[in-house]
């Protein structure tokens, strides 16, 4: 069931902090802390998305909403964030990173695209759970976005894939260095996701709509953002205190499909 949440009472007025907030799966991680009783910090560069988001929210979840608008690759926004937010809440339980940026480029990307998607990806996730951890007690849990291209290769992806699997490798360090802490950090990794918030096609990966992305997933239905929010809900609760350093796939199977097995999903689909 897509639209069931499972509940966490010990999420009950926690603060949590999404970025990449203001939509896709960042807003649907941000509306399922929200519908936990979680005061939820949004932040995102889109002012007028996260507002309307906001806005939207206001009166369908039970915990407190406070968009700020930053650009997460900016380390003294990142810091002016962080102070502001934890003077006025006090200490963060849950961070996640959902910034995220879409570069179709291969042997002749620019470096400014190199460098604005690590910048993006990457770095802002580093500093911003730099900038939180002094601010998390034992108990606390941060979760990265990441994406099946960490581990998949793509046409033209050599920026996108190449920053996703930094992440992989930088939440594994994190996680060691921050177990003493009593702070764990996992991994979310999504696949292909359905119109109208997910992956927009590019040129290299075909025709858009629900016919081409079918190959991508050995599950009946295509995924969607609400998905993924459930899996962080769960990596950030008590549920999974024993899970750190570990990715989670949320991808409908995509990622147990061989080359030939993609070419014969959509033939073979229902027919055993």
């Amino acid at each position: 069931m897509v639209n069931s949440i499972q509940r966490y009472p010990e999420m009950q007025d926690q603060v949590a902090v999404v970025t990449g907030a203001a939509s896709g799966i960042g807003a649907a991680v941000a509306r399922d802390f929200a519908a936990q009783g979680c005061h939820v910090a949004l932040l995102d560069a889109d002012r007028p998305a996260l507002f309307r988001l906001v806005d939207a929210l206001a009166d369908e979840v039970e915990g407190a909403l406070r968009p700020i608008e930053v650009d997460v690759s900016d380390p003294d926004a990142v810091r002016s964030a962080v102070g502001d937010l934890t003077a006025g809440w006090g200490a963060i339980s849950y961070l996640v990173n959902c910034t995220a940026g879409l570069v179709a480029a291969g042997a002749h990307a620019a470096n400014e695209q190199w460098d604005r998607a690590l910048a993006v990806n990457v770095r802002s996730a580093a500093m911003l759970l730099g900038e939180c951890v002094p601010h998390m007690m034992p108990g606390s849990a941060a979760v990265h976005t990441a994406s099946i291209a960490a581990r998949e290769a793509q046409p033209l992806r050599w920026i996108h894939d190449a920053a996703k699997g930094a992440i992989f490798a930088m939440t594994r360090c994190q996680a060691f260095d921050l177990a003493p802490r009593g702070i764990r950090v996992n991994l979310v990794s999504p696949g292909w996701m359905g119109a109208p918030e997910g992956v927009r096609p590019v040129p290299g990966d075909g025709d858009a709509g629900e016919s081409a992305w079918g190959v991508h997933r050995i599950l009946p239905r295509a995924g969607q953002p609400c998905d993924v929010a459930r899996a962080v809900l769960f990596l950030c609760s008590e549920d999974a205190s024993f899970i750190s350093g570990t990715e989670m796939m949320v991808d409908g199977g995509y990622s147990v499909l061989s080359a030939a097995s993609l070419r014969e999903t959509s033939r073979v689909a229902g027919a055993v």
